[in-house]
C-alpha cells in the first residue's frame, strides 16, 4: 500500500489523497489534513476566514496609513526676514506634495493587498502567471471605478453637489489608468501574444513614476498658466500661493486652531446653558476636524475603525453636544456658526448646588448640602453626585460620596449628607469638591440636564480663628466688555464671627470714571463666609487700545481678622480677542482633543491602549455595534499593536513592518480564495473580480462614501480611484512581471502569460470605463446633471448611479462566461 506525505506531517491513504480536493492549491494553507471534512464544512470555514482575513488586513493596513500618515506630515522650516523686525517668520513648509504623497506611498496603502497578492502569487508559482492576482487587480478597478463611484454619486444630499477641484490631476490619472489597461491588451494580445517580456515589463512599471511626475507638475500648474495673487505673493523659491503650510502660532486658520475663531466660538458656545470649558474643548476640536481638509487615507483610516469598532477618527460628541453643534451649523461657511438656542425650562429639570461653595469648621461632624431642581418639576430626575479631591484627602479629611439622587414628580429639594473628619493635627485650610453629573444610560438623562452649578467647593476651617483676609490672587484679568470685574477676596486659617476690611482703588494706567467706577467700600464676613467680591464696574470705550491696569487695596480690618500676604491686587483690563487666560486653557483643551483624533500612534503605550479598549478608550460614546466588531476583531487587534508605532524613527519602521505583515496575511488571503473557489467549483479568475476584489476594496467604499458627503469637493471621493487603479497596474503587474521575466531571461526561457481570460477581462474593462468616464465628464458639463460628477437633482442623480452599478454587473457576468467558455 502507497502512502503519501502531505502538510501537517501526517501519512495518509494514495487512494484518499485523491479524493482530497483542492489541498494542492495553497501556498501556506492547509496547515493540517482535511481529507476526513465535508468539503461543506470546508466551504464554509474557508469563506468564514477569508472574510475574517479581510478584516485583519483592513486593521493592519489602518497602522500602515498612520505610517504613511507620519512620514507624510514631515515639514521643513523655512525663516523669512521682514523689515521693521529683528526676528525672521518660521514657516513650516510640508515636504511631501498631496499628488505625489497620494499617488505613492497613500496608494502603496490602499492597494498594498492587491499588489503583494499579485506578487506573492507569481513567486509562490515557481516565477510562473497565476490567475488570481491579476484578476484581483482588474476586479478591483471595476469595483472601484463603477460601484465606488455610483455610491459617491447618490449618496450625497438631495439638493446638493459636489465638483472635482483639481481638474489637471484627475484628466492625467484618468487617461493614465486607460493607457494602463490599454497598455497591458498591446503586450498581451498584439506585441508579444501570450509572452511578456522583460522590456514589456519594465515599460508597465516605469509608467508609474511617469505618471507621478505628471500629476505633480500639473499640481503646479506648469501645463498652464499660473495665477498669483502679487500682493500675497512669498519670495520662496517654488512656494505657490496654494501650497499647504504651517505656520508657528497660526490658529484655525485653514483648519487650524485661530484666536480670533476661537475667542468668537467660545462666545457662542457659553449662550448654551451648563456647558463646561470641557464641552466647548470638544464642540471646537469638532469644528477643526470638520474645517480641514482630509486626505483619501484618513478618510480609510476612519471607515476601518468604523468596521473594527476602534477609536474614531472624528470627536463623539454626547445628545447634549450634537444639539449645541447641530444649531451652531445652520450656516456652514461662517467660522463660528449661528446664534444657539436658550434652554427652555419646561423642556427639562435643571438640576444644580444651591451654593457654589461653602466654608465648615472641622469639628462639624456631618452637615447638609442643598441640591435644587428648577424648570421642569413633573417628571423622575436622577443625577449622580460624588467627591473630588482638592487640597483635602479622601478618607483623611472627608468621607467620600458617590451616590444616586432622585428627585420624585414635584420634588424641587435634596440634601445630602457629608462628613467631615476631625483630627488634632492642626492643618491650613483644605478644599474638596461635590460634582454632580448626569447618569450614562439614555433613560435617566432624557429631560434632564445639569444647571449653572454643578460643581461646589467645600473648604474646611481650622477651629476657632477670625481668620486672614486677602485676595485670592495678586492680579485679575478681565475682558473690557465685561460689564462688571468680581474681584474675590477670601478668608482663610478660620472663619469664626463676624469681621469686615475697608478696600479702595488706585489709577494707574487705567483712571477711575474713564475706565473703571472705582471708590472705597467695606466688605462684611458674616460667621462661616469664606468668599466675597469686590464689583467694580468696567467702562467698555469700544475703541482698540492697550492694556490698561489699576489696583485694589485691602486695609483696617476689624472684628479679630488679619490682612494677610496678598492684600494688594492688579485689575488688567484687555481687549476681549488678547484674553489669554481662557485661551490658552481653551487651546490646550482643544489641542488635546485634537491629539487624541491623530490617526497614528507614538508610542506602543497608546497602540496597545487603543487596541485593548472599544472605541479606542472612549467607551462613554461607544454603541453597542461598537462593542460587538470589537469582540470579532480584538485579536487582530492585539496582534498588530506589536508592531512598531509610527512614532519611531519618523514612521519608516512601522511601514515596513506592517507591510511585511500585509505581505503574510495576503498570503493567506491568496491560499483561502483559492481553496474556496477551487471547493464551490469558482474558477480563479472568477473568485478574483468578485470575492477578493469586493474584500480588498470594502474600506474604500466606506471612505468615498464618507469623503463625498463631508468634503466640498469630489477629489477624495472619487478622484483618487483613477490613480489608484492605474498604480495598481504599474505596480500589481509591473512589479512580479518584471520579477518573472528576468528569472525566465536568465534561465533562457520565456514568462507565459496567457491572454485569453485576462486579455477579454482587460478589454472589456477598457470599454466599459471609457463610457463610465464619459459619463462622468458629462455629468461636469450639463446642466441637466447639476454641472458636478456627484449629486444633482435625485432623477439624473440615481440613474447616474444605476447606471454605474450596471456596467459593473455587465463586467462580472460577461468576464465570468468567458471564463467558463460560453463564448
Amino acid at each position: 500500500m502507497e502512502f503519501t506525505l502531505v502538510k501537517g506531517d501526517r501519512f495518509i491513504n494514495e487512494s484518499a489523497l485523491h479524493s482530497y480536493r483542492c489541498s494542492d492549491r495553497g501556498l501556506l494553507l492547509p496547515f493540517i489534513s482535511e481529507y476526513t471534512w465535508p468539503e461543506e464544512v470546508r466551504s464554509t470555514l474557508y469563506f468564514i476566514g477569508l472574510l475574517y482575513c479581510f478584516l485583519g488586513v483592513s486593521i493592519i493596513a489602518d497602522i500602515f496609513m498612520g505610517a504613511i500618515e507620519k512620514i507624510t506630515s514631515k515639514t521643513k522650516k523655512v525663516y523669512l526676514t521682514q523689515s521693521g523686525k529683528d526676528d525672521p517668520d518660521v514657516i513650516e513648509v510640508r515636504v511631501w506634495s498631496d499628488t505625489v504623497a497620494n499617488l505613492t506611498l497613500m496608494a502603496l496603502g490602499s492597494s498594498a493587498p492587491e499588489i503583494l497578492l499579485s506578487c506573492i502569487e507569481v513567486v509562490g508559482n515557481n516565477f510562473n502567471a497565476g490567475a488570481l492576482g491579476p484578476g484581483t487587480i482588474v476586479g478591483s478597478a471595476a469595483f472601484n471605478l463603477f460601484v465606488i463611484s455610483a455610491i459617491c454619486v447618490m449618496c450625497i444630499p438631495s439638493g446638493e453637489t459636489r465638483r472635482i477641484k483639481d481638474v489637471k490631476v484627475f484628466a492625467i490619472t484618468s487617461v493614465f489608468s486607460l493607457v494602463a489597461y490599454l497598455w497591458l491588451l498591446l503586450i498581451l494580445v498584439a506585441i508579444t501574444p501570450d509572452v511578456v517580456d522583460v522590456w514589456e515589463a519594465l515599460v508597465t512599471l516605469l509608467f508609474f513614476p511617469l505618471l507621478v511626475l505628471l500629476a505633480w507638475l500639473a499640481e503646479k500648474n506648469f501645463c498652464g498658466v499660473k495665477k498669483t495673487e502679487t500682493a500675497k505673493q512669498m519670495e520662496l523659491g517654488n512656494f505657490e500661493p496654494g501650497d499647504k503650510l504651517v505656520k508657528d502660532n497660526q490658529y484655525f486658520r485653514n483648519g487650524h486652531l485661530d484666536r480670533d475663531g476661537l475667542v468668537r466660538f467660545i462666545k457662542e458656545v457659553k449662550k448654551y446653558p451648563g456647558l463646561t470649558d470641557e464641552d466647548a474643548a470638544v464642540l471646537a476640536a469638532s469644528k477643526l476636524v470638520e474645517s480641514q481638509s482630509h486626505s483619501r487615507m484618513w478618510y480609510r483610516v476612519g471607515a476601518v475603525r468604523t468596521m473594527t469598532g476602534g477609536r474614531k477618527t472624528q470627536p463623539q460628541l454626547s445628545m447634549k453636544l450634537k444639539e449645541v453643534y447641530n444649531a451652531m451649523n445652520e450656516h456652514p461657511d461662517a467660522p463660528t456658526l449661528g446664534s444657539v438656542p436658550t434652554v427652555k425650562p419646561h423642556v427639562n429639570a435643571v438640576v444644580d448646588f444651591h451654593a457654589a461653595s461653602c466654608a465648615v469648621m472641622e469639628d462639624i461632624g456631618k452637615f447638609q448640602v442643598e441640591i435644587n431642581r428648577t424648570g421642569r418639576v413633573d417628571n423622575i430626575a436622577r443625577v449622580r453626585v460624588e467627591t473630588l479631591e482638592g487640597t483635602a484627602t479622601e478618607g483623611e479629611d472627608y468621607v467620600a460620596i458617590n451616590q444616586i439622587i432622585t428627585f420624585e414628580p414635584e420634588e424641587v429639594s435634596k440634601m445630602v449628607e457629608v462628613e467631615i473628619v476631625n483630627d488634632s493635627q492642626w492643618e491650613p485650610d483644605e478644599e474638596f469638591y461635590l460634582r454632580l453629573s448626569l447618569l450614562h444610560e439614555r433613560e435617566d438623562r432624557e429631560g434632564v440636564q445639569l444647571g449653572r452649578i454643578s460643581i461646589m467647593e467645600i473648604v474646611i476651617l481650622n477651629d476657632d480663628e477670625p481668620g486672614v483676609l486677602q485676595f485670592q490672587r495678586r492680579g485679575v484679568l478681565v475682558k473690557e466688555s465685561i460689564g462688571t470685574a468680581y474681584v474675590p477676596v477670601v478668608r482663610k486659617n478660620g472663619a469664626d464671627g463676624e469681621v469686615s476690611v475697608k478696600w479702595r482703588t488706585i489709577d494707574r494706567t487705567a483712571i477711575n470714571k474713564k475706565d473703571f467706577v472705582g471708590g472705597e467700600g467695606v466688605l462684611t464676613f458674616k460667621h462661616t463666609e469664606v468668599e466675597l467680591n469686590i464689583e467694580i464696574p468696567i467702562i467698555d470705550d469700544m475703541s482698540a487700545e492697550k492694556d490698561e491696569h489699576f489696583e485694589i487695596e485691602l486695609f483696617d480690618p476689624e472684628g479679630g481678622a488679619t490682612l494677610g500676604p496678598i492684600n494688594r491686587t492688579a485689575v488688567t483690563i484687555t481687549n476681549d480677542d488678547d484674553f489669554d487666560t481662557l485661551l490658552s486653557k481653551m487651546m490646550n483643551l482643544t489641542n488635546a482633543n485634537m491629539h487624541q483624533l491623530q490617526v497614528h500612534h507614538e508610542t506602543y503605550k497608546s497602540q496597545i491602549k487603543d487596541a485593548l479598549n472599544v472605541n479606542g478608550g472612549d467607551i462613554e460614546n461607544a454603541t453597542a455595534l461598537d462593542y460587538v466588531l470589537h469582540f470579532f476583531t480584538f485579536g487582530w487587534k492585539i496582534i498588530f499593536a506589536l508592531v512598531p508605532p509610527p512614532g519611531f524613527l519618523g514612521g519608516w519602521l512601522c511601514f515596513f513592518v506592517a507591510l511585511g505583515a500585509i505581505g503574510v496575511l495576503t498570503a493567506i488571503i491568496g491560499d483561502l480564495a483559492a481553496i474556496f473557489g477551487c471547493l464551490v467549483g469558482l474558477q480563479d479568475a472568477v473568485t478574483a473580480i468578485t470575492f477578493v476584489a469586493l474584500g480588498t476594496s470594502l474600506p474604500d467604499t466606506f471612505a468615498s462614501k464618507t469623503a463625498a458627503v463631508q468634503e466640498k469637493h469630489a477629489d477624495n471621493a472619487i478622484g483618487n480611484v483613477t490613480g489608484s487603479n492605474s498604480v495598481n497596474v504599474f505596480l500589481g503587474l509591473g512589479l512580479p512581471w518584471l520579477i518573472a521575466a528576468v528569472y525566465h531571461s536568465v534561465n533562457k526561457t520565456t514568462f507565459d502569460v496567457a491572454s485569453g481570460n485576462l486579455g477579454f477581462s482587460v478589454g472589456l474593462y477598457t470599454g466599459l470605463s471609457v463610457v463610465c468616464l464619459g459619463l462622468i465628464v458629462l455629468r461636469r458639463m450639463l446642466p441637466y446633471f447639476g454641472k458636478a460628477e456627484l449629486g444633482g437633482p435625485n432623477v439624473p442623480k440615481y440613474l447616474s448611479g444605476l447606471f454605474m452599478i450596471s456596467l459593473w454587473l455587465i463586467y462580472v457576468l460577461l468576464a465570468s462566461l468567458q471564463t467558463y467558455g460560453y463564448f
